[in-house]
């Protein structure tokens, strides 16, 4: 009898001191983790207004993440136009151009970058000089 408790003893300690030893080793410790791909920067951009008269202000009008940096192209028929700014708290930014000598009927393309940290992402509209 006393052989057999022992027996027992022995089945029901052995799988406990094995559990014990796996989850005190280091190997047991370190976590596996997949990579999740960041979520996409926010851009998205208008004008305000889209069919300027020469020697106006327009604005391009900006949507993202909060103090992210933007970077505008327009591309004009004989040039091309880049200014810089900066979103504000609740990630909204307006970029001014003023219309001076735009061919009338040509649609200026406006490329927008906005980065914030390492994360960019870009976005375009356009306007048409009358």
């Amino acid at each position: 009898m006393k052989r057999h408790v022992r027996g027992i003893l022995a089945a029901l300690a052995a799988p406990a001191a094995a559990a014990a030893m796996f989850i005190a080793s280091p190997a047991a410790t370190a976590v596996a983790t997949t990579a999740v791909p960041a979520a996409a920067l926010r851009c998205h951009a208008s004008m305000s207004n889209s069919r300027p008269q020469d020697y106006t202000t327009i604005y391009v009008n900006v949507g993202t993440v909060r103090y992210a940096a933007i970077t505008t192209a327009a591309h004009y028929r004989t040039v091309n136009r880049k200014h810089t700014g900066h979103a504000n708290a609740e990630g909204n930014g307006a970029i001014r151009y003023y219309i001076s000598g735009a061919t009338p009927g040509y649609r200026v393309t406006v490329n927008v970058t906005v980065t914030s940290g390492h994360s960019r992402s870009t976005c375009s509209t356009s306007f048409t000089p009358r």
